[in-house]
């Protein structure tokens, strides 16, 4: 029996652990003397989980152990599959997945903290491309590209490179797109190439993400360890903001008018909680009411805001969240099951955990959140 126990799941939340020279087959030596390797701040760690989690190769009774019980295992480099795609193939197995969708970790990093734009380019069209290679001999990996929005015309040539080599969803960063909204004209060929090719875009905890600010850390104490006692993750604090990037990118795409000149456009919001949507939606068509009075731009919209975002967008809860609340509160079509694995966020059991949250949703609205909304996503199923 596999983990989904004959339910037909789709994974909206993945990723890959990376090694050190995940990136290093893709870059020529320019670019690897340019761009600081990865792990470069503290590679014994990460080099002795790795070395750990290969000695299990050949080891029978270490390989049981590791593919017994996947989702309740070690997690990180340690988790079973986690930077090897054969494993995950394996993994998938065991869970029962029909597809997941495939994240990074950190292999966005070099890149994004690159001063020159060129190399920027470069250091994704890298970190893509290995995404590409890691998913490729598995048709249930869809791996997720990544798109910076900076300069228009050269995002637009990643996401043409991206669809090249089977990436199947394009991530972009939650914040503004360099100097314009996400909704400038000048940003219109790459939505509506995302539009016509039934690619999602993908909003993911990371690039543009909102932390607290660093006056409010200024508050006479030490400052405490994050979820997993380190020191590079989310802290309380940062959390509870999680919605707010996702919030702002989404209102400029319905009031810059994204969605009503691409209807065919689709994305997600992937690892920011979810237990705030429907109280969006909600002040969205608040404020459309309010404002609409005196602004043309809201009088031009032939549907409610909030209507833009459930035409478009799904979201996925965390499993500690009420999905079933959510679900009752803001209907079944908007809402995706996630594991987030190998990651420790994702918990030992996340189909348990939603499941007791939906003890009272029909089977139609679960078939929704594990099956149906995430086709709808990607584009294999034309929404109702």
């Amino acid at each position: 029996m596999t983990y989904t126990a004959g339910r037909i799941v789709y994974d909206a939340d993945s990723h890959v652990m990376e090694t050190r020279e995940w990136l290093e087959p893709f870059m020529d030596d320019d670019l690897k003397k340019k761009l600081r390797p990865l792990y470069s701040r503290d590679p014994g760690r990460i080099a002795k989980l790795l070395e750990q989690a290969k000695a299990r190769k050949g080891d029978k009774d270490a390989e049981k152990a590791a593919f017994e019980n996947p989702i309740g295992g070690p997690k990180g480099w340690l988790a079973a599959g986690a930077f090897d795609p054969a494993e995950r193939s394996r993994v998938l197995d065991v869970f029962g997945f029909s597809a997941q969708l495939v994240f990074g970790t950190f292999s966005l990093a070099p890149a994004l903290e690159a001063k020159d734009e060129g190399l920027m380019y470069a250091g994704v069209r890298a970190r893509n491309e290995a995404m590409a290679a890691f998913c490729r001999n598995d048709k249930r990996l869809f791996g997720v590209a990544y798109a910076p929005l900076d300069n228009p015309k050269r995002a637009l040539e990643e996401v043409d490179a991206a669809l090249r080599i089977g990436s199947r969803a394009i991530m972009v960063s939650a914040g503004p797109a360099g100097e314009r909204s996400p909704g400038h004209p000048d940003l219109d060929p790459l939505w509506a190439r995302l539009s016509e090719t039934d690619t999602p875009f993908i909003l993911h905890i990371g690039p543009g993400s909102l932390n607290q600010p660093a006056p409010f850390r200024n508050n006479g104490r030490p400052r405490a360890p994050d979820l997993h006692g380190g020191g590079e993750n989310l802290r309380f604090p940062d959390y509870v903001m999680l919605s707010f990037a996702p919030q702002i990118f989404l209102t400029a795409m319905v009031y810059d008018g994204v969605f009503e000149r691409f209807p065919k456009l689709r994305g997600g919001v992937i690892e920011s909680g979810a237990g705030w949507v429907p109280e969006f939606l909600r002040e969205l068509d608040i404020s459309s009411r309010s404002f609409g009075r005196t602004d043309p731009y809201l009088q031009a919209m032939p549907m409610k805001p909030s209507e833009y975002i459930r035409r478009a967008v799904k979201f996925t809860p965390f499993p500690n969240e009420d999905t079933g609340r959510m679900i009752a509160d803001a209907g079944a079509d908007l809402f995706l099951f996630s594991t987030d694995y190998p990651h420790p966020e994702g918990t030992n059991d996340p189909k348990g955990r939603f499941e007791r949250m939906m003890q009272n949703i029909d089977e139609d609205a679960k078939d929704r959140f594990y099956r149906r909304n995430f086709l709808e996503m990607m584009g294999l199923v034309t929404p109702a």
